[in-house]
C-alpha cells in the first residue's frame, strides 16, 4: 500500500510550515529554521524552493506578495491542519517511547 504523500513530514517540511505562521520569504525561512534549531536543521535553497512550490500547489501555503524576485508566503488553514497533525503524531511517538523506557510495555 502506498504511503499518502504528506502522511508524515520531514524535519525541513515541518519547520518551513512552522515558520510560515508569520509571513516571510525564503531567506527569512532559512535563517529562522537555523536559529530555531541552533543550526541542527539547515535547509538549502534548492530544497526550500522545491518544497515551497509543492506546498503552494497543495494549498498548504499561499503567496502573499512579490517584490522583484522576492516572494513572501503564509501558511493556510489547510497547512495549519497538516502541521498540527504532524505535531500530534510526534507527541504520540514521544509518549510511546516514554512508556517503553519506563518498562510499561504492553
Amino acid at each position: 500500500m502506498a504511503r499518502e504523500k504528506y502522511q508524515t513530514l520531514t524535519e525541513q517540511m515541518f519547520y518551513i510550515l512552522l515558520c510560515l505562521e508569520v509571513e516571510c520569504c525564503g531567506v527569512d525561512i532559512m535563517k529562522m529554521v537555523s536559529d530555531l534549531t541552533g543550526g541542527r536543521v539547515v535547509i538549502g535553497a534548492g530544497t526550500l524552493y522545491t518544497l515551497l512550490d509543492n506546498f503552494q500547489k497543495e494549498k498548504f501555503i499561499a503567496e502573499t506578495k512579490v517584490e522583484n524576485r522576492k516572494k513572501s508566503y503564509l501558511i493556510t488553514n489547510l497547512g495549519k491542519e497538516l502541521l498540527e497533525k504532524e505535531y500530534k503524531r510526534l507527541q504520540t511517538l514521544t509518549a510511546d517511547y516514554e512508556q517503553m523506557r519506563k518498562g510499561n510495555s504492553l
